[in-house]
């Protein structure tokens, strides 16, 4: 179970990374802090306060998280939801804001226009499904994992055994 654990803290410390990249990617450069928040903002495409808050606060819940599943903390899974829900409405923030419009939109404009052929690039998944949805589905199963490998498992006692 302790394997399974820290393959999890791996995988939520590389999710926060990838994450935090846009904004650590300047530092890395020599770039200072201002300006890393700007041109990160920029790649990123978000404007305003709360994009902002919801981004770091996504990656400090996800970090914190990380850091109470490795301790091996039951409340790993709150730290770690509480992180996916400000990376979720983040990203449907973002994509809403973007003007994005949904696959089936994009569906039936792709057989108006000809079929399979003219099909757009950006499409993102031959499935049929956005890749936004995707992200946030592998998300959730990865929070679910976390849940069960943060469960403590009882063990029975024999009656009259202490403690």
């Amino acid at each position: 179970m302790q394997i399974l654990r820290m393959v999890l803290v791996l995988a939520v410390v590389g999710y926060a990374g990838y994450l935090a990249w846009p904004f650590v990617s300047p530092l890395l450069e020599g770039a200072d802090p201002a300006a890393a928040v700007t041109r990160a903002f920029a790649e990123a495409g978000a404007e305003g306060v709360t994009p902002a808050l919801l981004w770091i606060g996504a990656v400090v819940l996800y970090l914190i998280a990380a850091a109470l599943l490795g301790a091996g903390n039951p409340r790993a899974v709150v730290a770690y939801f509480l992180g996916f829900m400000a990376d979720a409405v983040l990203r449907l923030a973002l994509e809403r804001s973007r003007g994005a419009p949904d696959v089936a939109a994009r569906s039936e404009a792709a057989l108006v226009e000809g079929g399979p052929k003219s099909l757009p690039v950006d499409m993102g998944s031959s499935l049929g499904v956005d890749p936004l949805w995707l992200v946030l589905a592998g998300l959730v199963g990865l929070g679910l994992v976390i849940f069960l490998a943060t469960r403590r498992v009882r063990q029975a006692r024999a009656s009259g055994a202490l403690a």
